[in-house]
């Protein structure tokens, strides 16, 4: 058993701090207790932890992240690196996450994820807890889709995505991920910033072809995260069954109706059009990238507000990939959009990094420092909800109580 004091514990659930705090971590790595150190006994023989002048709080959790040890945004490049060489690049990103204070990460769309999953829950890698997709499904000409590539180079799929069209294929593709394991399913139903030939406001995918992926997913337990990005992407995939909504970059008052109906997560994915519209030019995204996510950005920032006005669950997700311009270990600065860009509170930005996060994982222990729950917490050097920016100066990271990296 271990003890472990800060002068300022949060535990992700209720909006105060408490004071000079104390979290006891079982040996199968739970919460026992939390609360204040002089109410909280040290049990004989546990070994306790100091952290003068730091906080404690839950471990971050990234909603949207691609694991494939990406070191550029064009994904026909994706396709010429040895899965090897990605799979390497990608424990090195997973060593960066962690740094960061991240606990757990969801990846939406890469061809390594199940196997870094692995590596990390039998402790030959460290890292956050990785809940996958694998390769998202995409129909042809899609987001997922590669557009300058010759047809026969991406028929059988690509890192990101595999194709599918009809409603028949996309149920095989649906079945063919949940037969390995997958934690969830990730679809396009809107064109994209970064896929050359289609737009963010057009929709793709069919009513008959997401239902046919959502009632696989459905059958199984397994939640679908839909890339949708324009109005009538997002309504055709919260109308035909999808958890969570990523990007999310024109809602309108059906949209918000749907969400709040369905009781489903957005995760709007502010990081990444941030780093694009400020230093893109600057890193390599093309003309077209540029251009399109220059175009949403408003419209982005204020579908984001409304959300958050109409009460809509909103979840930190990245989607960084790992290049310069969104590497991994730089991804709590969605936290701190949302206070500076979106008007949150520091401690609802900081739920939204954990708690409301942890919304989009297939289990209900992570994302809070309650007892019974997993001892998933990070060590900051000074106090978020004074200064948001502290989440960048992590101390230490710890799953399961154990420390991440030595």
């Amino acid at each position: 058993m271990r003890v472990f004091d800060a002068p300022r514990v949060v535990d992700g659930r209720r909006d105060d701090v408490v004071q000079d705090g104390r979290i006891v971590v079982a040996d199968d790595g739970t919460v026992e207790a939390i609360g204040d150190r002089e109410e909280l006994d040290v049990p004989s023989g546990a070994e306790r932890v100091e952290f003068p002048g730091r906080t404690i709080v839950p471990g971050f959790v990234d909603a949207h992240v691609h694991l494939q040890g990406a070191r550029t945004l064009d994904v026909e490049q994706w396709m010429t690196v040895p899965e090897s060489l990605a799979a390497a690049r990608a424990t090195a990103d997973l060593r960066s996450l962690a740094a960061a204070g991240f606990t757990s990460v969801r990846d939406l769309g890469s061809s390594v994820g199940l196997g870094l999953r692995e590596a990390v829950a039998t402790d030959e890698v460290p890292g956050p807890r990785v809940f996958t997709s694998g390769r998202a499904i995409s129909q042809t000409g899609g987001h997922g889709d590669v557009h300058g590539a010759p047809y026969e180079r991406v028929a059988d799929g690509t890192p990101l995505s595999t194709l599918a069209d009809g409603a028949d294929d996309c149920r095989l593709e649906a079945r063919k991920r949940i037969r390995t394991g997958v934690d969830c399913l990730k679809i396009m139903t809107t064109g994209g910033v970064l896929s050359e030939r289609d737009t963010p406001d057009v929709r793709q995918f069919t009513d008959d072809e997401i239902r046919a992926m959502t009632r696989e997913a459905d059958r199984v337990g397994v939640d679908v995260a839909a890339h949708a990005q324009g109005t009538a992407g997002i309504v055709a995939a919260l109308e035909n069954g999808v958890s969570t909504i990523e990007h999310g970059f024109s809602l309108d008052d059906r949209c918000l109706e749907l969400l709040s109906a369905r009781d489903a997560t957005f995760v709007p994915t502010l990081a990444i059009m941030h780093r694009i519209t400020e230093n893109g030019d600057d890193f390599g995204v093309p003309e077209w990238g540029l251009r399109k996510s220059q175009d949403a950005r408003e419209a982005h920032l204020e579908s984001v507000r409304r959300a958050y006005d109409a009460d809509v669950p909103i979840a930190a997700g990245t989607d960084f990939m790992g290049p310069d311009l969104v590497p991994h270990g730089e991804n709590a600065l969605e936290m701190e959009l949302f206070v500076s860009e979106v008007g949150m509170s520091e401690m609802e930005a900081l739920q939204a990094g954990t708690r409301v996060a942890a919304r989009t994982l297939p289990r209900d222990d992570v994302g809070t420092l309650a007892p019974g729950n997993r001892a998933d917490f990070a060590v900051l050097d000074g106090d978020p909800l004074a200064d948001i920016t502290t989440v960048r100066d992590v101390h230490q990271t710890y799953v399961d109580g154990r420390r991440v990296l030595a």
